[in-house]
């Protein structure tokens, strides 16, 4: 239920107070005055609070002294404390026998964090269970100073088989991207040479590309990290030929596309140009950096640590699956396996 402020109800308070749900928090709290006008200011100063995350709940002012911190509170804390509050929110509203809301932080155990995700999305995939219940489930109480270990659900690392192109494919698909669009040639190739993610170049300015350096500064990444992107002298001629320059403002974007219905039809209309077909669930963007990832192992020899030293990745268990794309040195020696002697002519 949203925000709302309450009237006085005759018989069982003469105070205004406040119930609802607001960006995950809970409210259920009497504003300790019958004036309507000074409730709506009381009203507005707590929404406000929320939404800036400084909003505290009241300190008893009876009751036990070693009050039991609930996951809620915590959750708030967590919040007010920068933490990221998009996947909480539901978890926070969740209502029912699996709800965590007003549960004490002793008692969240495996069993219950498995009950409570199973409720909340009954139909989700491990992945999406992990992405948006178990990793905020997890923050929250590791901020709490609860660092017990929670399993996640099985298959949560999705499936490690991956696509991606060979020369010959992105060269042409290159080729019919720059027939519908020269500009969206050259993002092609930026994210083929460079593995950076779509959300991440699509962000690029003007002002964080040094052609000099052959470098692209990346303020923020998934990682939550900020890294420089090296530009190979393919990108760089690619860039300095840029259809709509470079010599704009620095706060201007470097790439012109947004992500969306449109730019993916772009990428279908290129790859059906060239008869590219891929799974369904590995023919988008994030194709491109599979293919980087693939030719950084095939062609510049680099193993998992390197791919990690890169900074694309940060957690070798991500760039390890691409060790199984390569025929391993020990795999190579079936080739002195004994076979049956061929007749001559």
């Amino acid at each position: 239920m949203p925000l709302k402020l309450k009237p006085p109800r005759p018989g069982k308070t003469p105070f205004y107070y406040v119930r609802g749900t607001y960006l995950g928090i809970r409210l259920d709290r009497s504003t300790q005055t019958s004036q309507a006008r000074a409730a709506t200011v009381i009203f507005r100063r707590w929404k406000s609070e929320i939404e800036r995350g400084e909003y505290r709940y009241p300190v008893p002012e009876r009751g036990p002294m070693n009050v039991k911190p609930t996951f809620a509170s915590a959750a708030l804390a967590y919040i007010q404390a920068g933490g990221e509050r998009t996947f909480l929110s539901p978890i926070i509203e969740m209502t029912g026998e699996a709800s965590l809301r007003d549960m004490p932080l002793a008692d969240i155990d495996q069993m219950v964090i498995d009950r409570a995700a199973a409720a909340l999305y009954p139909n989700a995939t491990a992945q999406t269970r992990n992405r948006q219940f178990y990793t905020p489930v997890s923050a929250v109480l590791k901020r709490a100073g609860i660092d017990k270990r929670i399993q996640r659900p099985k298959g949560w690392r999705g499936k490690k088989s991956v696509s991606w192109l060979e020369p010959e494919q992105a060269f042409a698909l290159f080729a019919a991207a720059d027939v519908l669009s020269a500009e969206f040639g050259m993002f092609l190739r930026l994210l083929c040479y460079t593995g950076m993610r779509l959300g991440e170049a699509l962000a690029i300015k003007i002002g964080d590309v040094d052609l000099g350096r052959q470098a692209i500064y990346l303020p923020e990444t998934k990682n939550g990290e900020a890294r420089m992107v090296h530009l190979p002298p393919e990108l760089v001629t690619a860039l300095a030929n840029h259809p709509r320059g470079l010599d704009r403002r620095p706060s201007e974007r470097l790439i012109r596309f947004h992500a969306g219905g449109r730019l993916r039809e772009l990428l279908k209309r290129a790859m059906a140009a060239v008869g590219l077909s891929f799974p369904r669930r590995q023919c988008g963007f994030h194709l491109f950096r599979h293919t980087w990832a693939t030719w950084m192992r095939r062609y510049a020899g680099l193993d998992t640590a390197g791919l990690v030293a890169t900074q694309a990745w940060r957690d070798p268990v991500s760039a390890h699956r691409y060790e199984h794309l390569q025929i391993s040195e020990e795999a190579r020696k079936a080739d002195l396996l004994p076979v049956p002697k061929r007749r001559r002519g």
